[in-house]
This record gives structure tokens, C-alpha cells and sequence, in this order.
């Protein structure tokens, strides 16, 4: 007779060729029994969903080295899939996920909110967190950091490397969290070149390089000399290099791309977090909340400057991060001036729907 436990592992994997073949996105799992603060007891189950690919070195891949600290730390079982589209589809996803026995499950993009959401009223046992969001329920909480932190200091990079004082920016969804790194990164940028602006293309993607490649480029064509971007892949940077342009990256050091262009990236580490939760909700004393990191506690950072970063960029960004973590600088000020020049309340960040002064583009897209 079948174990109980390979009978959760066949139920799994025939749970991940559905997904694969309903959904059209590689998928994949990593189980690993690691030593550490989990005891001796049964490992902890443990799914991660991701948008994109874990080897975008970006976005899903940050989330993946996240994962990995914590199977070097905590007695885990890990599972993850990638390449998940966003939508109600994902809702099955999650359910397969929690049916197959996982204590906890990360959703690891925006447009998994509302059906995490639906999921987890349907499995009240299992504990779902969902990154980006805002929405909570009695076993579902969620996670960000505060990214605007080294948004404004890579802008500052990109403030000083612009010889046109145009920068582009290739953005994903105007939804808040880009809104907001989009205005920090124009003020850190304004902070050290007064005259620079930031010109704003959306892609309506997370991870498609050839789309952002593409956008890049009629950047580069307007006149920008220095590529920004909120994507999960190197092809803005990559676009920037070929054109003897400067490029800020996101999420991770993406140098090994474009090592001439690169100027610095605002980058994350969720090991750290992912441990605290997961020991949580092992110790029974994981609750549903709204967690929002930053440069203090460690979980937002920027990545090595480039080689054409001047040592006196690298020590005005160095003394503005400082005064980040102290507490003494706030990156978005109230009130602020928006897009049209008017003074006004900088109001909840978390619903953020306008620019600042300096962008040029629409922040509906």
C-alpha cells in the first residue's frame, strides 16, 4: 500500500502537469529537507508562485534565492512553480497547491491578489501570503517592501550619468508600486541634475524581453541616454548597452548583462522574511498582516554601482541612504508636486495614481 506521503507527492505532480498544460508555463518544483530552526519534527510544506521564469534573474529569481535561504535555515519541503499566468486561472493553482498539503503558500505578484484571496477562503487552514498587494483575510496576509527607498537612490545614479537630461523609464502596469518607484526614482534623479526628466513607456508585461527590448529602444530613439525599468528581464539594459547608453536595473545585480551600461539597481532579500514566516507558522503563532520591509530592516537595498558611477555619486547616494535608514530623509515628501506642477497631499502611497514633476507619459498608461 502507498505511503500517505508518496501519495501526496504523485497527487502533486499530476496537480503540475495540469497547471502546465492549462495555463501554457513551465512549471516546476524544488523539494529539500534542510537542518535548522525547524526541529526535528515533520518538515514544514512550503509553495511558492511566481509570474515569470526563476531564471529571469530578476524578479522571480530574487523570490527564488529567497526561497532557498530558507530551506538552508528551516526544516521545509519546498514546491514551486513558475511562469504562472495572473488572473482567475491562478485561483485553481493556489487550491491545487494547499489541497496537496502545503502549510504555506506565496503568491509572488499583484494580479494573484483576488483569487489568493478566493483560495484561501476555500482552504481556512492553510496560510496564504500574497506579495504587492493590500487586501488581507482571516488566513491570508501580504508582503512588499519599500522599493521607493532605492528607487530614489539608483535615480540619483541616473540623475548624474544623463548628459541629455532625458532619462527613459520601460514600466510594466501603471498600478501603485510602479507609480511610486517611477516618482522616487525622478525625484533622486532631480535631486543631483535639477534639469533631468524621465520619460515613461508601458509594456503591460512583467517578462517579455523582445516587448521591452523594443520599448527601450524608441526610448533611446526620443533621446534618453540612460534606461530605467520596472521589468523582470535584462532586455532594457541590454538595448541601453548596445546603444553606448547607461542603464538602472530592478530587483537584482543584473551587471553581468550590460556590465559598461550598468549604473546600480534598487534590489530586494526576502530570505529573511520568507524564515520569519514560515518558523511562524510552524510555531502555530503566524497571524494575517500587512508587512511593508525597507532599507532599515534590510529586506530593500541598492546593488553595486557600475564603473562610470563617480566616487562623489557613489558618496552623495551613500550619505542619502544613511539618512534613509536613520529615519531622517523621507524619498517622497508631503506634500508633493505632481505632473501638472500643483502642490498637493502626497495622501496613501499604497494608492498612488499620479506622477511628479519631471515625467512625461500618463500614469492610466
Amino acid at each position: 500500500m502507498l505511503s500517505k506521503r508518496l501519495i501526496r507527492v504523485f497527487s502533486l505532480l499530476l496537480t503540475l502537469a495540469l497547471v502546465a498544460a492549462a495555463c501554457g508555463g513551465d512549471d516546476s518544483t524544488d523539494t529539500t529537507a534542510g537542518g535548522g530552526d525547524g526541529g526535528d519534527g515533520e518538515a514544514l510544506k512550503v509553495a511558492f508562485v511566481h509570474v515569470g521564469p526563476v531564471a529571469d534573474k530578476g524578479w522571480s529569481w530574487a523570490h527564488d534565492q529567497g526561497m532557498k535561504y530558507l530551506e538552508a535555515n528551516m526544516n521545509v519541503e519546498t514546491t514551486f512553480l513558475e511562469s504562472i499566468p495572473e488572473g482567475s486561472d491562478s485561483q485553481r493553482v493556489f487550491e491545487d497547491l494547499a489541497a496537496a498539503g502545503n502549510d504555506l503558500i506565496f503568491g509572488t505578484s499583484f494580479g494573484y491578489m483576488d483569487p489568493m484571496l478566493a483560495a484561501a477562503e476555500n482552504y481556512p487552514d492553510v496560510a496564504f501570503m500574497h506579495a504587492t498587494g493590500f487586501k488581507t483575510g482571516p488566513n491570508m496576509g501580504n508582503y512588499f517592501g519599500a522599493a521607493e527607498e532605492g528607487r530614489y537612490l539608483s535615480g540619483m545614479a541616473a540623475g548624474a550619468a544623463t548628459e541629455t537630461d532625458l532619462i527613459g523609464y520601460v514600466a510594466a502596469f501603471p498600478i501603485p508600486e510602479v507609480l511610486r518607484g517611477i516618482n522616487a526614482f525622478t525625484l533622486g534623479a532631480q535631486e543631483v541634475n535639477p534639469d533631468a526628466k524621465v520619460q515613461v513607456v508601458w509594456t503591460s508585461t512583467w517578462f517579455d524581453p523582445p516587448v521591452e527590448g523594443t520599448a527601450a529602444q524608441s526610448l533611446l530613439d526620443a533621446g534618453a541616454d540612460v534606461i530605467a525599468m520596472h521589468q523582470d528581464s535584462a532586455a532594457p539594459g541590454q538595448t541601453a548597452e548596445a546603444a553606448g547608453a547607461k542603464w538602472v536595473g530592478y530587483n537584482t545585480d543584473m551587471t553581468e548583462f550590460a556590465e559598461s551600461a550598468w549604473l546600480t539597481a534598487a534590489v530586494w532579500d526576502w530570505g529573511p522574511f520568507y524564515l520569519q514566516t514560515a518558523q511562524e507558522v510552524a510555531a502555530g503563532t503566524w497571524a494575517p498582516s500587512a508587512y511593508y520591509g525597507n532599507m532599515q530592516d534590510g529586506m530593500v537595498d541598492i546593488a553595486p554601482f557600475g564603473p562610470s558611477v563617480s566616487e562623489e555619486t557613489e558618496a552623495l547616494i551613500e550619505e542619502r541612504k544613511g539618512q534613509i535608514i536613520a529615519g531622517t530623509f523621507e524619498v517622497l515628501p508631503d506634500p508633493i508636486v505632481d505632473q501638472d506642477g500643483n502642490s498637493i497631499p502626497l495622501g496613501d502611497i499604497f494608492s498612488m495614481s499620479y506622477f511628479v514633476e519631471g515625467v512625461i507619459g500618463s500614469p492610466t498608461g
